[in-house]
């Protein structure tokens, strides 16, 4: 649409502009609310579970949707500050830092959500059997 020239350039027309604001918003709501609605279609609150596995695209986001749906920082697996946001890999690879640090092991109730392009959300619930 618009072809790289000195005059676009300039413009920073070729930069990806995001309204970080409204990004942060959606996610902690919607990230939560999912947590939220896969915790009470099975009885449970945020104290029940025993490990929380965000997608890590901002610690904020994860912050303020672990402190939403009312669960202990503890068993909130953080590790975007040595990896940074792994984009689809976040997940797996903060399963795996929660295994290293012994903060997953068998049995544990896990609660794991992510927000991603295009505002999508997902969360889910489930019993770690390793």
């Amino acid at each position: 649409m618009n072809p790289p020239t000195h005059e676009t350039v300039d413009k920073k027309m070729h930069f990806v502009h995001q309204a970080g604001q409204a990004v942060f918003k959606f996610a902690v709501k919607k990230m939560a609310e999912l947590c939220e609605t896969v915790l009470k279609r099975n009885g449970l609150t945020g104290h029940d579970v025993d490990c929380f596995i965000p997608h890590q695209a901002n610690l904020r986001i994860i912050n303020a949707t672990a402190d939403r749906v009312g669960l202990d920082k503890n068993k909130v697996i953080v590790n975007i500050d040595r990896y940074g946001n792994t984009t689809s890999g976040t997940i797996p690879l903060a399963m795996h830092t929660a295994l290293e640090e012994g903060k997953l092991k068998k049995g544990d109730l896990v609660l794991v959500a992510a927000v991603g392009a295009g505002f999508t959300v997902g969360a889910t619930l489930l019993r770690w059997a390793y």
